[in-house]
């Protein structure tokens, strides 16, 4: 009579280790229909079958296993196994059927590519969010190329930039990248955001900054001369020697009344008793580089062209060249510009928020969508080229940037409308 609990404890742990054993199948089976049942066709697969199923494959494994015995068959053993089995096969299943639920029907790998911010960084200015991407670490320098300058580095160690928070982290970091290589100049640069707005940058010193711009076949010459008020880079210009007409394009200009205008802006340097040493002109005196574009005021200066190479001899053995700009007439963009806003119309460019739009949107508003600029995911994320005139069939999706025209105020609905 004593032994009567320790055989009981030991057929407990006999049916809770056989119901183990044989359950896992079963389980696996009552979860992966109960999965594929409910995401494919909604419906919840019946209880009453998920028992039977489970049973049947439970007694064949065990039949399989060598488990049914008279004397397991008879024991209080197999109660106890049928009882785990059919809980483990009904959590499965009830597991199975709300992963079911819960998955998304339309999956994509662009969609899982496409990562956004976390909502902590995200600032709202009016109705449209904001992010400020700031770097972490330090900035790296890329593998083929010089390192950067220490001025360099330590300005893009301390910037902070400004962008739309409605944007995958591999949009924004791209925008990032065209942002940078246009304020610095730089050769080359690889960057890659977070969900906490950092980013880590690799980039690549400005290099070549006058040869990049000389075409092939062409010489890059300096001549002073009187340089014509308002001339910038890219004017085409002719350079008369003599009885010779050269022509070529302006690389950049520079005048007296502009260095002058630069030392006036520029700050004092402090007094100091140092001996000043002749080690040519001082790096803070130097005009930056975002004036290279810059119309100059006219009057004695110097012009850097771009010429073919046979023309290099004259223009270097002229003694008093003349520059003439050339005419190089109105702009095909902006008499258009002029004729559509003359009738009335307004054109805005912008990028659709989240939700997206679509065409009865844009019929209802009165509007026409002029160009789209979509990502994908067979670059990487990256921006594809314009398509110009997409059409009805063109459905606009969150992400997309998009040119539109019409009235003045449908175009400033519509755009407020999909922007956000």
């Amino acid at each position: 009579m004593q032994s009567l609990p320790v055989d009981l404890l030991i057929e407990v742990l006999l049916g809770l280790y056989l119901g183990l054993l044989t359950g896992i199948v079963p389980a696996f089976v009552a979860g992966s229909l109960g999965f594929l049942v409910r995401y494919f066709t909604g419906v919840t697969l019946p209880g009453f079958g998920v028992v039977v199923l489970a049973l049947s494959i439970a007694s064949v494994q065990g039949g399989l296993l060598g488990l049914v015995e008279p004397t397991i068959a008879q024991s209080p053993r197999l109660l106890i196994a049928v009882l785990i089995v059919l809980m483990l096969a009904l959590y499965a299943h009830n597991q199975g059927d709300k992963l079911g639920a819960e998955l998304p029907r339309r999956l994509s790998f662009t969609r899982l590519r496409q990562r956004t911010l976390s909502a902590d960084v995200v600032e709202l200015v009016g109705s449209v969010g904001q992010v400020t991407v700031r770097p972490t670490g330090e900035i790296h320098d890329m593998e083929g190329y010089p390192p950067l300058s220490p001025d360099l580095r330590q300005a893009l160690k301390a910037g902070s930039w400004r962008l739309p928070a409605d944007l995958p982290l591999s949009e924004l970091a791209s925008r990032l990248e065209e942002r940078l290589r246009t304020e610095h100049d730089l050769a080359d640069i690889d960057i890659t955001v977070d969900e906490q707005a950092r980013a880590t940058i690799v980039a690549a010193p400005p290099s070549g900054r006058l040869s990049r711009r000389v075409s092939m076949g062409q010489r890059a010459v300096s001549v002073a001369t009187l340089v014509p008020t308002g001339l910038a880079r890219g004017d085409e210009v002719t350079v008369r020697t003599g009885e010779r007409s050269i022509t070529g394009r302006v690389l950049s200009a520079r005048t007296d009344v502009d260095d002058e205008r630069a030392a006036a802006a520029s700050p004092a340097p402090p007094e100091t008793d140092e001996i000043a040493t002749d080690g040519g002109e001082d790096e803070e005196t130097i005009a930056p580089a975002s004036r290279a574009n810059a119309a100059t005021a006219g009057g004695p200066g110097r012009v850097t062209l771009a010429v073919a190479r046979r023309d290099v001899k004259p223009v270097l053995e002229a003694d008093s060249p003349r520059l003439v700009v050339r005419s190089r007439g109105t702009s095909g963009e902006f008499e258009a510009l002029a004729l559509v806003k003359r009738e009335g119309y307004a054109i805005r460019r912008f990028t659709v928020g989240a939700a997206g739009a679509d065409d009865e949107t844009a019929s209802a508003a009165a509007v026409t969508i002029l160009a789209v600029r979509r990502q994908g995911s067979e670059t990487g994320g990256r921006r594809h080229g314009w398509v110009f005139g997409p059409g009805i069939e063109r459905r606009l999706e969150a992400g997309d940037e998009a040119f539109v025209a019409g009235p003045e105020d449908a175009t400033e609905a519509f755009t407020e409308a999909i922007a956000r």
